[in-house]
């Protein structure tokens, strides 16, 4: 037996409404091909894997998250984090491939797959293997064990009845309660001897994404957990109990993933707005300067705050190194961006036209829905 899916009330499907119009908007708003489209999928991508990451303690900056989105070499991460956040970008880009894949089912081998490529970077690990023995979950604050999972006899059988709810969903469930619930039974289950967190929440991106709504991409809320750690620790303790109790109610676990897709929705349009605002602006700015309108990508990155380097540059703009070079002085003799470093190290960042573009550029915050009673 696995935690079952509780009855919505209708505040949850209220919610479960409202989120569909925010995402009706968002479709809108990326209705048409737009250059800046591309730079949206990357940033939402690279949040996504700082986001999950950052709830085992593998933080990284927004630079190194998008050095990993891109492929490329870390700013700043460490060998250890380094390995964690590819690992987790290998799985999470295989989950996002796998979207329209008509011929796709969840199975013992697929999770167990994608869990040797998330964690194959720690072989004492048992990447790819079900956890050999039993699990505890240890609140290093509180110096106290704060959840046992199930006894590892009972770990196929478990994940096998949760494999067959995912693959034989046809009771008019809403997507977003099955993500939901597939995320709580496989933490709850914690198959793995490690990982099992980052497992959970990628198993949710996958079912939602398969929904097919939108652009796989902006499908998880891995950002929104990452942001409030606290709060999802404090739901999964509070449905788990401190140990394997399916029969526990899941509602409070459900209320908060609803909530968690209200404000990611909300997020993630504001951010769609405020792009194309400053896109917008950025085309007149080149425009004027008979700048080559490529070099729109590192202008764009910088206006948000990023660091740009010659190898992230390269990568989106599609350009040599020696061309890349070459943009990003004219950038900096047009008093565009400033550099910092020398050779290999060398950053380059907003000026001060750049981030007063992006002052007049805010789109006011979304209003945040406070937790359903």
């Amino acid at each position: 037996m696995i935690f079952s899916t509780p009855n919505l009330l209708p505040e949850g499907l209220d919610v479960i409404e409202q989120v569909d119009s925010i995402r009706d908007n968002l479709r809108s708003a990326l209705r048409y091909p737009k250059r800046w489209y591309g730079l949206l999928r990357r940033s939402t991508f690279a949040r996504a894997i700082r986001g999950s990451n950052s709830i085992e303690g593998y933080n990284v900056t927004q630079e190194d998250a998008i050095a990993a989105a891109d492929g490329a070499e870390p700013l700043d991460a460490h060998s250890e984090t380094w390995a964690a956040i590819t690992g987790y970008r290998n799985a999470l880009t295989y989950v996002l491939q796998l979207s329209d894949d008509p011929h796709f089912r969840y199975s013992e081998g697929f999770i167990r797959s994608l869990h040797y490529m998330m964690l194959s970077y720690d072989l004492p690990r048992h990447p790819g293997s079900w956890r050999p023995g039993p699990i505890y979950v240890r609140d290093e604050e509180k110096r106290e064990i704060v959840y046992e999972g199930p006894d590892a006899t009972l770990v196929p059988g478990l994940t096998a009845e949760l494999f067959d709810s995912l693959n034989y969903a046809g009771d008019g469930t809403p997507v977003i309660i099955r993500a939901a619930m597939g995320h709580l039974n496989l933490v709850m289950i914690h198959p793995f001897s490690d990982g099992n967190g980052r497992m959970a929440r990628c198993l949710q991106t996958l079912v939602l994404a398969r929904e097919g709504i939108l652009d796989p991409q902006f499908s998880s809320i891995e950002e929104y957990l990452g942001r409030n750690t606290k709060e999802y620790y404090a739901v999964l303790g509070a449905v788990g109990g401190g140990r394997w109790q399916p029969s526990n109610d899941a509602r409070p676990w459900i209320r908060f993933c609803l909530n968690a897709h209200f404000n990611q929705a909300a997020t993630l349009l504001k951010r769609t707005k405020e792009l194309e605002r400053v896109w917008d602006e950025l085309e007149v700015l080149v425009q004027s300067r008979g700048l080559p309108p490529r070099v729109m990508y590192a202008l764009s990155d910088a206006t948000f705050g990023f660091r740009i380097r010659n190898a992230t540059y390269r990568s989106v703009a599609e350009v040599s190194q020696p061309v890349a070079s070459r943009d990003l002085q004219l950038l900096v003799e047009n008093g565009l961006l400033i550099p910092a470093g020398e050779k290999r190290g060398r950053i380059y960042v907003a000026s001060d036209i750049l981030k007063a573009l992006r002052q007049r550029t805010l789109e006011p915050s979304p209003k945040y829905r406070p937790a359903l009673p």
